[in-house]
């Protein structure tokens, strides 16, 4: 027994002084489409793990359903690819379970904003402690070009042939006016500089982290950002000390403007603002409260679990 204990201890030591490379993180080659802007988050993200060293068997990827949400199945680490709609639940119910794990949610303009909205409003005001990737290409990609509810008004699509009838939704508008939200940010797959110290504040952010990431679909809405790539100038990156610096993209992106991320009320407005396509840190405060804490219970064992069940099946015996 004695022997049993060192050498679990020897073997704990020796996973602790493991060091991580992207190859590490890396499942099956992915298989979306060639240029597809899943490729360049999928990259970013396996970079972020990297180089926070997070361990694989510590680390969970959680999706629903949409081209996005193949994502689990391309990193090598824990993962789960639930139902439509249902990734923010599935990923909460891991959280308050395993608070020492790293939990990552992918999600598309599908998942979150239509069939899930319902759970992503109520993601944002528990504030748990994870980080939710919105991949918006404004399209129903996996069901072959239907219109979403990012879709621009007039946008023809398969399902709406003379153009999108309503007005796009706003996801950063709609996660800043929602009671609790403490980080909400946006950023573009084709600028991977700032995809990636996007990626890197979300996951050191304490709190519910919304990042919504601009993306094309090579396929069914190549043209939806092209003008922005093309032309640098119509972007503006959100500037400020305490906002999401990216290294290398100042000679690029040269137009800034100056913004407090803790300032909700200019977050607001620069959001509902959509004459620029403004990449950065929007909002953040962690002095929201968080789920995972206001709700702490004392931890059982796996015995004290199983007498509490079946405790509760009995006062149902006939």
């Amino acid at each position: 027994m004695i022997m049993d204990s060192a050498c679990s201890l020897l073997h704990s030591a020796h996973e602790d002084e493991r060091e991580f490379e992207m190859g590490d993180y890396q499942g099956p080659v992915a298989r979306w489409c060639a240029g597809c802007g899943d490729h360049s988050v999928l990259t970013s993200a396996q970079r972020l793990l990297a180089e926070e060293q997070l361990k694989p068997e510590t680390t969970v990827f959680v999706s629903g359903i949409g081209c996005s949400s193949r994502f689990p199945h391309y990193m090598k680490t824990y993962g789960f690819h639930g139902i439509h709609g249902r990734a923010l639940p599935v990923a909460t119910g891991v959280k308050l379970t395993r608070p020492d794990l790293d939990v990552f949610v992918v999600m598309g303009d599908g998942d979150c904003v239509s069939i899930g909205a319902g759970h992503w409003i109520h993601a944002i005001r528990y504030n748990v402690d994870m980080v939710a990737l919105l991949l918006d290409n404004n399209i129903y990609g996996l069901t072959k070009k239907q219109t979403s509810p990012t879709t621009p008004q007039g946008y023809r699509s398969n399902t709406q042939p003379r153009g999108s009838y309503l007005p796009a939704m706003n996801p950063l508008e709609a996660t800043l006016g929602v009671t609790n939200a403490s980080f909400v940010a946006q950023t573009a797959e084709w600028v991977p500089a700032h995809l990636f110290a996007t990626l890197k504040a979300a996951h050191a952010h304490k709190g519910f982290a919304f990042v919504r990431i601009l993306q094309r679909c090579p396929h069914f809405t190549p043209d939806m950002y092209a003008e922005a790539v093309k032309k640098p100038d119509i972007i503006e990156i959100l500037d400020h000390p305490e906002g999401i610096r990216a290294d290398g993209i100042d000679k690029v992106y040269k137009n800034k403007i100056s913004h407090d991320p803790l300032n909700l009320n200019a977050a607001r407005e620069l959001a509902q603002d959509q004459s620029a396509i403004r990449l950065g840190l929007f909002f953040r405060d962690e002095s929201y409260p968080r789920y995972e804490e206001t709700r702490a219970t004392n931890k059982r064992t796996a015995r004290e679990k199983m007498d509490i069940l079946n405790e509760e099946f009995d006062s149902y015996a006939v």
